[in-house]
């Protein structure tokens, strides 16, 4: 590595023109990513057309800066309002929620932009120091390892489902009953749609996530009017306490370097990459079963992880010419408009720019703390408002973020339909997490497993001669029966300890 022309390029991003675009492009991600369904991808995209008078260097300084901004933003409204502002700040929602309806909102936030900047600064670290070595592993993926990989995530199941593990299971499957609808990956025959083209590409992921999460909230809010005090948010941190840092840096720097390979991987995202890193936390935590309930570590997991895949994604981008995300599609097209063709080829002809990448990445995520920071204090407000004002507002930004993403009236209902039917979930004790991961890998499962069948002619065993993809499996058996032992455990202690409640009394 040219260390003279990275400092270079380094002091080119730091320059006050450069910096204030990075600075606004950060802020804009923040707001993007905070708002239920504007996703990073649909603000990159948005951003894309205004980069065109501009300098290459500069440009590129904007978008990484609203990506590195939504990835972190979407955290805000999973800890304030349950309700995921990004896919991948689903995770987040788990722990960070509850932490917020404990009063304390404030730990959570600061907690959140803390890994989010430090699992940031790993994945732009292995960005910028092991591209070739990662692009290769990444190279090595097909159709049976993707499939592998599907799975691997489902096992996880387990360990988001509380303490009902059944009824978990049974929310998994009921997610990957709803990837049925829409057409065929293989032949594109429509299945399930009942006439309702609006379903031709499976349930709108946002519409359904927010329906899910955030309607159903609203209605057990409305429910719950008369009953309970207000929380009362004690603002008292913008930064985690020494305490809290000691006890999850660990843990935030696993959640970096998984987001950081997984992100490599073109088409895996940070989505499944903060649930890996939730379940790999939980497993090796010594109280698992208290994960769910509030653990700080819970949220350092998942915010490491999807914020180290900010630069995990752009490998592939920079080495192969292969988009990691959705976000780093419509970067690709970003470069191409500029008149550059990411690849192999980049690394010989335009080494600069691929420096300068590196380099607006890293000022990107310092941007990103400083200005997340700075609104702590102000984020933590939101869940003080009184709910009477409070819930109505979620209601109606939740509505515009579903109408939002095509425009369509059909969203809308949808959303409804799911707030409803995930109310009515929540009520006879079913989790949702274990729906919303299998909406994510569920497509991503069958298509590569038909893919790969196939490609074999039918054989499925061809998966089981491929060393990466029966590593992966391998994993996800262990990680079943860790954690349905985990949760065994945790049941006959909270049996136990209702049984001395009861010799107390």
């Amino acid at each position: 590595m040219d260390f003279g022309l990275y400092l270079q390029c380094l002091f080119n991003a730091l320059h006050p023109h450069a910096l204030l675009v990075i600075f606004a492009g950060c802020l804009g991600g923040i707001l993007v990513g905070s708002l239920p369904g504007l996703t990073a991808t649909m603000g990159v995209a948005l951003l894309v057309p205004f980069s065109f008078g501009m300098d290459m260097d500069v440009s590129i300084g904007m978008l990484l800066g609203l990506y590195c901004g939504a990835m972190y933003g979407g955290s805000i409204s999973s800890i304030l309002i349950h309700t995921p502002g990004t896919p991948a700040a689903a995770a987040t929602m788990l722990d960070g929620y509850p932490l917020s309806q404990q009063g304390q909102a404030s730990r959570a936030l600061s907690m959140s932009l803390t890994a989010s900047f430090i699992g940031g600064l790993l994945g732009c670290l292995i960005m910028t120091f092991l591209s070739p070595q990662v692009s290769i592993f990444a190279l090595k993926f097909s159709t049976s390892e993707y499939f592998a990989l599907a799975v691997f995530g489902l096992s996880i199941i387990v360990s988001i489902s509380s303490q009902n593990v059944l009824k978990g299971v049974m929310s998994g499957f009921f997610g990957l009953i709803l990837c049925t609808v829409g057409s065929d990956p293989i032949s594109g025959y429509p299945r399930y749609i009942f006439g309702q083209m609006e379903l031709y590409e499976g349930p709108p992921f946002i519409p359904t996530l927010i329906g899910l999460f955030a309607v159903s909230e609203i209605l057990s809010g409305v429910e719950k009017f008369t009953a309970g005090k207000q929380v009362v948010q004690q603002v008292s941190q913008i930064l985690p306490t020494m305490a809290d840092v000691k006890r999850c840096l660990v843990t935030i720097i696993k959640g970096g370097v998984i987001g950081s390979f997984i992100g490599s991987i073109p088409g895996a995202g940070g989505d499944i990459a903060a649930f890996v890193s939730y379940g790999e936390a939980k497993r090796s935590s010594k109280t698992p079963e208290k994960f769910g309930t509030g653990m700080i570590e819970g949220v350092a997991a998942s915010e490491s992880a999807n914020n180290g895949c900010t630069g995990g994604a752009m490998i592939p981008l920079l080495s192969l010419g292969v988009p990691g995300d959705s976000v780093t599609a419509i970067l690709l097209g970003a470069f191409i408009i500029h008149g550059l063709q990411p690849g192999p080829l980049l690394y010989k002809e335009h080494i600069d720019i691929v420096y300068m990448v590196f380099a607006s990445m890293l000022v990107a995520n310092v941007a990103m703390f400083i200005l997340g920071a700075t609104g702590v204090k102000f984020f933590a407000k939101v869940i003080g408002i009184d709910k009477r004002m409070l819930l109505p507002i979620i209601m109606v930004l939740s509505l515009i973020g579903s109408y939002s993403m095509r425009n369509s009236f059909f969203d809308v209902f949808i959303t409804l339909g799911f707030g409803v039917v995930g109310y009515l979930l929540q009520r006879f004790g079913f989790p949702l997490p274990p729906i919303l991961l299998a909406l994510i890998l569920g497509p991503m499962a069958e298509s590569n497993l038909r893919r790969t069948l196939v490609i074999s002619q039918g054989d499925p065993s061809v998966i089981l001669h491929q060393p990466i993809a029966m590593f992966l499996l391998i994993l996800a058996v262990v990680s079943l029966v860790m954690s349905y032992r985990s949760q065994r455990k945790v049941a006959a202690r909270m049996l136990a300890a209702k049984k001395a409640n009861e010799a107390d009394k």
